[in-house]
């Protein structure tokens, strides 16, 4: 064959720098978000935050409905050309991005009162031993012991190895050390100290007053027959203590009331507050989404540089125009990001009014395809758009992910979601006699009686997914 010269035409998808920054903003999180706009508010002095109350999200006409994003996904399976934009409709000191929300300058209302951080357990331990009557040698030996705890109040070096390590000149010996451990476990925190789970519990119980119910059996459990009560062979316990069951009832509700983790509770933070994207409300009997103010930023062009802009005169005027035409790119993608976020969620809550009215149990199965079909998107956009975003509805907050989920088969022949069975397989548990706890295999067939198919592998799974221990460690005395 001789080499010969052909002209073929053909259309293929451009990722444009606007494109691919619609589609990195389409998979951010609230808090990816406002650290994006704080960025580029730091870096372009043509973007700057709206304070202008009165203005609303989409100031100059309603966002386009779908975004350069939805764009990119949709022609990887046509053949069409998408077009850029590069040329405002407006003013170039009148392009906007806000929220009805309160300004930066405003004082924000917080959503509780922010305590102080509490102390480490290490801070409460070296107070307590600076409180106490030890002289300064011991108090050096326990404070010693104090930094080897781990994050739960636990000792797990051993003292022979501890001894070894110290220097010999500080000549001392593993006694001291024994001494002051038995000082270090008495210094207010029961358990702290401990080698070991069950040493942990003894403290506790014996922290106790002496005449507490049960306490006797209980550390007679705690420190040699853990193993058993772990299992839940309260036959064998009661034969090995030779007790009767309302003594081992009672030994037991001591021992489960016991911190395993003494030294967990100390430090801890406060848990950090998940913002939502949209909020559900429901309105003349249907349920309505709209966008969350407060996790909308609220931006604008810069009147006075796109002023110097305009006038040509200064040397800089390409810098500001490359700059300008950023942040009327960054303003109009938000802008589609969030139109995305609520056409998709207005459909996801069209499709799971049930869940809103019932709750779990009346969950429908769902799949990103049925929203992507419906919405005319491809999956992978609405895969972005509700990955960790969040929807705020009456029962709760909730991740958009949390609404999609396989099915499965009825005998009537339709579905039955996930979710639904796993609130089943919740309430078959929560109305069980636990002295004859349900198997999973009796769920099963219970779940069958019902209609639902379900095999013994899948309420284990689900089971497990609960966090549902198995019948035999579920059974009580």
């Amino acid at each position: 064959m001789k080499p010969a010269l052909q002209l073929r035409q053909s259309q293929q998808l451009a990722l444009t720098p606007q494109l691919q920054q619609a589609i990195r903003l389409l998979q951010l999180s609230t808090l990816e978000i406002n650290q994006e706009v704080a960025h580029l508010l730091d870096e372009n002095p043509m973007l700057e935050r709206e304070d202008d109350d009165s203005e609303q999200p989409y100031a100059h006409g309603d966002a386009p409905s779908s975004s350069p994003a939805e764009s990119a996904d949709a022609s990887a399976e046509s053949d069409r050309q998408p077009q850029e934009d590069d040329r405002p409709g407006d003013e170039w000191g009148e392009s906007s991005f806000s929220s009805s929300g309160a300004s930066d300058d405003e004082e924000e209302e917080p959503h509780g009162e922010v305590a102080a951080d509490a102390p480490s357990l290490r801070e409460h331990l070296i107070w307590q031993l600076n409180m106490s009557q030890l002289g300064g040698g011991d108090k050096k030996i326990v404070g010693l012991l104090i930094d080897a705890l781990d994050e739960n109040g636990y000792l797990s070096q051993p003292l022979q190895e501890i001894a070894e390590l110290l220097p010999e000149q500080l000549e001392i010996t593993l006694d001291d050390l024994e001494t002051a451990l038995a000082q270090l476990q008495n210094l207010g925190v029961p358990g702290v100290g401990a080698r070991g789970l069950s040493e942990c519990l003894v403290l506790q119980l014996k922290a106790l007053a002496e005449n507490t119910p049960g306490r006797d059996l209980a550390l007679r459990i705690a420190a040699q027959h853990l193993g058993l009560l772990a299992a839940h062979d309260f036959t064998k316990l009661k034969r090995t203590l030779h007790c009767d069951d309302g003594a081992l009832r009672a030994a037991h509700a001591l021992i489960v009331q016991l911190n395993p983790k003494p030294g967990a509770e100390f430090g801890q933070r406060a848990a950090d507050y998940v913002v939502p994207d949209v909020i559900v409300e429901r309105h003349q009997g249907n349920w309505r989404v709209r966008l969350n103010a407060e996790a909308m930023p609220r931006l604008r062009i810069n009147r006075i540089y796109a002023g110097i802009l305009q006038q040509r005169g200064e040397k800089n005027a390409q810098q500001l125009a490359s700059q300008l035409q950023e942040a009327r790119w960054f303003i109009k993608n938000l802008q589609q990001r969030f139109d995305t976020i609520l056409r998709v969620s207005q459909a996801v809550v069209d499709r799971q009014r049930h869940f809103l009215e019932h709750g779990e149990i009346a969950m429908r199965p769902l799949v990103l395809r049925e929203i992507a079909e419906q919405l005319d998107l491809h999956e992978s956009t609405i895969s972005r758009v509700t990955t960790q975003k969040f929807m705020l509805t009456p029962r709760g907050i909730f991740e958009l992910k949390y609404f999609f989920g396989s099915g499965v088969s009825t005998e009537a022949g339709g579905t039955c979601s996930a979710t639904a069975i796993r609130e089943l397989i919740k309430q078959l548990v929560g109305k069980e006699d636990t002295h004859h706890p349900l198997s999973d295999s009796r769920m099963s067939e219970i779940l069958a009686q019902q209609g639902i198919l379900v095999a013994r592998r899948t309420v284990a799974k689900y089971r497990e997914a609960l966090h549902i221990l198995p019948a035999n460690l579920r059974k009580s005395l």
